[in-house]
């Protein structure tokens, strides 16, 4: 059994047949179905089907049997089920495998009696899984004799509860569930009766029986029930304090699973069988199991409910929902609190969603809606009234439902509900009103679940939608005084009459009903309505009537009518308002379909005021009577009226004030609205409407208007907030004032400042009460004086405290008035998104560039509050994607181009200017939005251009005419302006211009290039600083990356500029010293970079470039007082050097060793020092390290690395070694003792590889003991110098120390 801990289940077996031998391939997918990953083990596991199908080789299967069988008792969890799966795959593919010899072959590995007691654990594992791939490979079932010694084993293992848990008695119940009924008869019955017979001892026992009464209704009948357990059902009065022992247990045993125990569900199901529901849901259930005050128990009753909806009948549910478990569970979910304990509303709500989608019975669906929508606490309903479940309702039962509740808000009925209080209600509880309170709470649910329907997916009609608006329009605005045929709403009055609060209520809900009509899809199957959702249509029915349209004529209506009055009743002029708005629609309505986009903007402004005529009257009108103005002037066919003065704004601007105001408010639907109706008129707008906009964002500009927009919106938040306050106790507030007043107090004596008037108060104070006099001032006071001075001092300082709360209030005041004003301006950004994603050809767009920049700067230097972060960031985004990088753009700038020629100017000098990177980047990247436009229209005077193209590349390149067109450029202004910019970022130390902007300016607008090119090179070595030559050299080569630029230049303007570019790097280059500095480093490399290009350049044009003093300067750079020891550097150098014929020597690995003469190597005499560790030795090489190099083969000096090996510190720097042209593509040298030898490549030292191999040999027949000089030569050079003495101690210390060195006897590398 240890074998098995190597493979995870595949140990190492004998293999006495050489099926080992046969293939790697074969072995890999046994080892492959043990590891973690379930891809893996699957893949193996097809793998190996296909290899032993394909092979059909009898050794190779029985070997594949017996590892699976083997790695049944893994240690690892994801080996065994692997195993148990393949051993399963492989039975059903060679079905002549037989079962019975698979089966004692489990048996006799996994022999749960001769197993040693710590592998018991194994070995249980081994046989359960054993038995799962024999019932998953399909076979079990028809082998009745291994089915039989199966279940016995099963029954085994049952007993090792502390391993397998309730697994052997699962898996039994699911070969149960196969077997047929005869063969349940015939084999299993006899071996399973004394299980059966002790059912009620555990709810393993019962789960079976249970399981066979439904699988096997022949076998178990009552008759043999009666002989099992004396009584012919399950579920009576006898058993059920037995059954509900038994599922405590079991629910219990569930804690962890948070599932629904089977043996419950399966209990259910035979109590509905046997038609005994009502017995076991009343008294197993309910007086049983919900009496154990225990989670998991309470849990257990509550999956139960759940999962017995969709079991039980009509009557059953009703029965069931109107329950103590339903009023327990609505207990559960008011009283539990997130994240402490375990919430059930979310599960309960997935069981009522998996019943109406699987139900198809109309009664059943509604009587569980109802069931769950009487379940409130104190009028409120458990169930969320945006709960999704009705979008499966059936349409009959949607219907009813909608009834349902409309009956309900208007004649509530709390005594089919099935209501509770929690505990602190009921201590907190009113008697008098308590009835009263129910039915608001009812009724406010009703009305937010009748809104949300039509927000849900559920199939609805035209006409459902419209009954449901009409009803929450009627009872936010209206009330009914008499019943009339001709209004369904007062078909039915109000049983208890809408309170004021009530109506406020209704009216919130109702504009979000709005909210959700204005974007609802068009309803309907008709093929106009399928039109319409095609254009992606919304806010209209199938006809193209708009939906708000439908509720304002329902409105003028109930207007009209005797038998109902208005919350909130028109004055005369109100009234003339909305008939004029009425009439102003009906006109739109006629205007021509040529300016769609107009009409409709209007009339749904107009349609919207006139819905807030009803809740706002005094703030409608006046917006009403301004837009009624605007109306009649923009469509006005009068061209009088249409031409207005400088003095009198036009309807646009008009228009856009009246957005502005609408703006402000809370409500979602007129925001949105607003937005809609503005990028409408987009198009009709002009310079002044824009100029109100931005006038909103400029942070140097305070408005009136603006103000009192806040002040109106702050107001109405108070409102919506106090309308939201229903539901929460006002217990706090007085501790909370307390506690304002001792933190302000504190605040005041912390700060230590005290007003002078205060002071000198004071001293009035105590001078008129004598508290100031001399020594004897305290005894001349009497009690009575005394007492009037204190009430004099705390008089003062009360009034002092008061003014300190004043300045408090009025500062708190300001900060909240300064957040709704930023919250007006991100409002405000959504109007200039709209204007320049809707309109980026409109010239305007230009008015809007400079006061974004001015809200970024602001930002930018201003307080980091979230709020102003988020209005930043939305700034910036609407900036750089809405207007910067958008493709469309003015096509007419004709007239402009002197207006824009000088705003680009103004825009690189204030980028140049600024301080800050950050801010000069969004400056920079407005120039570049001009250019573009610029660059993109097409000037009327068509001016020459600048350059004129070389003659070969005019004929080749047909896009090189296009490159150079520059539209309505100037040229040399613009070439002026850049060239500035560009030399103060070179030449200026702290400038705000970083490279990416010029480098994003060479990229998108490579005509622009051949002018900047010359500063870039002369500021090489011109810059201010290192850093400023870095960027130099990194824009140069980015220029030159670029394939446009050879197009503006001649081949000899590009060769001189490739041998200007050369001469620079070199100069600068010849000023590096040692590298201490990031800066010069970092000019280093860029240097190199470029200069790495460069060559490559002169290498593939052949360019006639002179680098006879790159080169000296270049060699000079290896020096150790050179570029350093830069990784970095020295990669970048020798990059470069390769295009000069130079090679990098190889590093050394170990340090430097005396050379040896090529010499047989002699065995040491035992008892005798080396050679090499003699004094004299060391001595000669010493002297030998002064000596001359010798000379090559060529009469030239050795190089560095032809000097004798160990002459050399280990810190010399190796100096570049240049390729003769001859050995080229040669072998570059022979490396030994990491030295590169530039000579020939064909002589190494110490004679090469053939010495190499010879001491190999030597050393595989060596004795144990190590040779000394071959122990020498892994002593560092470093240590060599130390005293012969030292060194002799060191070689007598242990000779197991040298054994082990003399295994380790060094080869000669090649």
């Amino acid at each position: 059994m240890a074998e098995l801990e190597g493979q995870g289940g595949g140990g190492v077996v004998a293999d006495p047949r050489g099926v080992l031998r046969q293939g790697r391939a074969f072995l890999d997918f046994l080892w492959d179905i043990a590891k973690p990953e379930q891809e893996v083990r699957l893949a193996a596991t097809e793998n190996l089907l296909r290899h032993l199908r394909e092979g059909r080789k009898e050794d190779e299967l029985q070997y594949a049997l017996k590892r699976l069988v083997e790695g049944l008792g893994a240690t690892r969890e994801a080996a065994r089920p692997g195993f148990s799966l393949a051993l399963a795959q492989v039975l059903q593919a060679f079905e002549e495998i037989p079962m019975c010899s698979v089966l004692e072959q489990i048996k006799e590995k996994h022999d749960l009696e001769r197993v040693k007691k710590k592998l018991v654990r194994r070995a249980a594992f081994g046989n359960f899984f054993g038995v799962m791939a024999l019932f998953q490979s399909g076979r079990l079932v028809k082998d009745r004799k291994v089915l039989l010694e199966s279940i016995q084993l099963l029954q085994q293992l049952s007993h090792h509860q502390e391993h397998l848990r309730d697994l052997p008695h699962k898996t039994l119940i699911d070969i149960m569930s196969e077997v047929p009924e005869t063969v349940f008869k015939e084999v299993l019955f006899d071996i399973l009766q004394s299980d059966l017979s002790s059912a009620f001892t555990s709810p393993e026992n019962l789960h079976l029986l249970l399981v066979g009464i439904q699988k096997f209704p022949g076998v178990l009948k009552p008759a043999n029930l009666k002989k099992l357990f004396g009584s012919h059902t399950v579920v009576n009065e006898e058993n059920i304090p037995r059954l509900m022992e038994l599922l405590q247990s079991a629910a219990k045993s569930e804690k962890k699973d948070k599932k629904l125990p089977g043996v419950v569900f399966n209990l259910l199901q035979v109590s509905l069988k046997e038609d005994a529901f009502e017995l076991f849901w009343k008294e197993g259930v309910e007086n049983g199991l919900l009496k154990e005050k225990s989670g998991p128990v309470s849990h257990t009753c509550y999956r139960l409910l759940g999962s017995a909806l969709p079991l039980l009948s009509l009557e059953q549910l009703q029965m069931v929902l109107k329950g103590k478990v339903m009023q327990q569970y609505g207990e559960h979910v008011v009283t539990t609190q997130f994240p402490d304990r375990f919430k059930f509303a979310s599960e309960m709500e997935s069981y009522i969603d998996e019943f109406l989608s699987s139900c198809d019975d109309p009664e059943r669906q509604l009587a569980v809606m109802i069931g769950f929508s009487t379940l409130t606490n104190q009028g409120n309903p458990v169930l969320p009234g945006s709960s999704r479940v009705i979008r499966h309702l059936q349409p009959m039962a949607l219907h009813k439902y909608i009834d349902w509740l409309k009956d309900m808000f208007l004649r509530p009925d709390l005594d089919c509900c099935l209501d509770f209080s929690s505990n602190r209600q009921k201590q907190n509880q009113e008697n008098v009103k308590i009835a009263q309170h129910k039915i608001a709470r009812l009724r406010k649910w009703i009305i937010q679940r009748l809104a949300t329907i039509i927000e849900s997916s559920a199939q609805k009609e035209e006409r459902l939608v419209m009954d449901i608006s009409r009803f929450c329009f009627f009872h936010a605005f209206f009330e009914a005084k008499k019943k009339t045929f001709q209004i369904r709403e007062t078909n039915v009055l109000l049983s208890e009459p809408l309170d004021e609060q009530a109506h406020s209520v209704a009216e919130n809900y109702l504009f979000g009903l709005l909210q959700t009509l204005n974007t609802l899809t068009v309803l309907g199957d008709t093929a106009k309505a399928a039109a319409l959702r095609e254009k992606h249509v919304h806010g209209v029915t199938a006809d193209g009537k708009l939906w708000i349209f439908l509720l304002v004529e329902y409105a003028n209506k109930l207007l009209s009518s005797e038998h109902v009055k208005a919350v909130k009743p028109f004055t005369k002029g109100q009234r003339d308002a909305w008939e004029r708005t009425l009439q102003a629609v009906k006109n739109l309505q006629k205007e021509n379909k040529s300016d769609s986009a107009k009409v409709i903007a209007f009339q749904q402004l107009l349609l919207l005021m006139a819905i807030c005529l009803f809740k706002n009257q005094s703030e409608t009108m006046d917006v009403l009577s301004d837009l009624l103005k605007c109306t009649e002037r923009a469509f006005s066919k009068d061209p009088k009226k249409k031409k207005t003065g400088n003095a009198e704004p036009g309807w646009v601007e008009v228009m856009v004030e009246i957005l502005l105001s609408l703006l402000a408010q809370p409500s979602l639907l007129i925001r949105r609205i607003t937005k809609s109706v503005f990028v409408r008129i987009c198009p009709n707008l002009t310079k002044r409407g824009l100029q109100l906009i931005l006038d909103v964002l400029d942070p140097y500009q305070e408005q009136n208007e603006e103000s009192a927009v806040v002040v109106m919106e702050e107001s109405d938040k108070k409102v919506k907030s106090a309308q939201n306050m229903d539901e929460e106790g006002s217990k706090d507030s007085s501790d909370e004032d307390d506690t304002e007043e001792e933190s302000d107090s504190g605040d005041e004596e912390k700060n230590g400042e005290v007003d002078d008037d205060f002071r000198s108060q004071l001293m009035n104070v105590l001078q008129a009460g004598n508290a100031l006099g001399g020594e004897e001032s305290d005894e001349e006071l009497d009690d009575e004086a005394m007492m009037a001075l204190d009430k004099n001092i705390s008089a003062l300082f009360a009034e002092q405290q008061k003014r300190i709360q004043e300045k408090k209030n009025a500062k708190e005041r300001i900060r909240k008035e300064e957040i709704l004003r930023r919250d007006f301006k991100i409002k405000v950004l959504d109007l200039i998104e709209a204007f320049l994603v809707k309109q980026p050809e409109n010239p305007l767009v230009f008015d809007v560039i400079e006061p974004l920049l001015q809200v970024i700067e602001q930002c930018m230097t201003s307080d980091s509050e979230k709020q102003e972060v988020d209005f930043l960031q939305k700034t910036a985004h609407i900036f750089q994607n809405s207007l910067c990088r958008t493709k469309q753009y003015c096509k007419r700038v004709d007239a402009l181009q002197e207006d824009l020629h000088a705003f680009v100017e103004r825009l690189v000098n204030k980028a140049c200017k600024h301080t800050e990177s950050s801010v000069a980047l969004y400056y920079f990247s407005a120039s570049l939005y001009l250019l573009k436009v610029l660059r993109g229209n097409v000037s009327d005077k068509s001016p020459a251009p600048p350059a004129s193209l070389p003659e070969k590349q005019s004929n080749t390149t047909p896009q090189a005419c296009q490159l150079l067109s520059t539209g309505c450029l100037d040229m040399e202004r613009v070439t002026v302006i850049y060239q500035q910019a560009l030399t103060q970022f070179l030449t200026k130390r702290n400038s705000a211009l970083t490279s990416s902007m010029f480098c994003d300016l060479f990229r998108r607008f490579p005509i622009m290039c051949k002018p900047l090119v010359d500063i870039l090179v002369k500021s090489i070595t011109a810059g201010a600083r290192q850093h400023q030559q870095a960027q130099a050299c990194l824009l140069l080569h980015d220029v030159l990356l670029l394939r446009e630029l050879k197009l503006f230049m001649t081949e000899e303007e590009w060769e001189e500029l490739i041998r200007e570019s050369i001469s620079q790097v070199t100069k600068n280059l010849k000023t590096v010293g040692k590298c201490i500095l990031k800066a010069e480093k970092e000019k280093v490399a860029k240097s190199l970079e470029l200069l790495n290009f460069l060559l490559k350049t002169v290498t593939d044009q052949k360019l006639c470039v002179t680098l006879t003093e790159l080169d000296k300067v270049l060699v000079a750079l290896n020096q150790p007082e050179g570029i350093g020891k830069s990784a970095r550097l020295d990669s970048l150098y020798w990059n470069v050097m390769h295009w000069l014929n130079y090679m990098k020597p190889k590093k050394e690995k170990t340090a430097n060793k005396p050379v040896q003469e090529a010499e047989p190597l002699k065995r040491k005499k035992k008892g005798f020092l080396p050679e090499t560790k003699k004094r004299k030795n060391r001595k000669k090489g010493v002297q030998e390290s002064g000596t001359a190099p010798a000379a090559s083969e060529d009469g030239e000096p050795a190089a560095p690395e032809e000097q004798p090996l160990g002459t050399e510190t280990p810190k010399q720097k190796k100096g570049p070694v240049r390729r003769s042209n001859k050995h080229k593509n040669q072998n570059r040298g022979v490396r030994e003792n990491g030295v590169t030898m530039a000579g020939s490549g064909e002589e190494t030292v110490n004679g090469g590889h053939a010495v190499a191999d010879k001491k190999k040999k030597k050393n595989m027949n060596r004795k144990r003991k190590g040779d000394a000089g071959s122990e020498d030569k892994q002593v560092p050079a470093a240590k060599k110098t130390k005293g012969s003495v030292s060194q002799e101690t060191q070689q007598k210390q242990g000779k197991a120390k040298k054994k082990r060195k003399g295994k380790k006897s060094p080869v000669l590398q090649e």
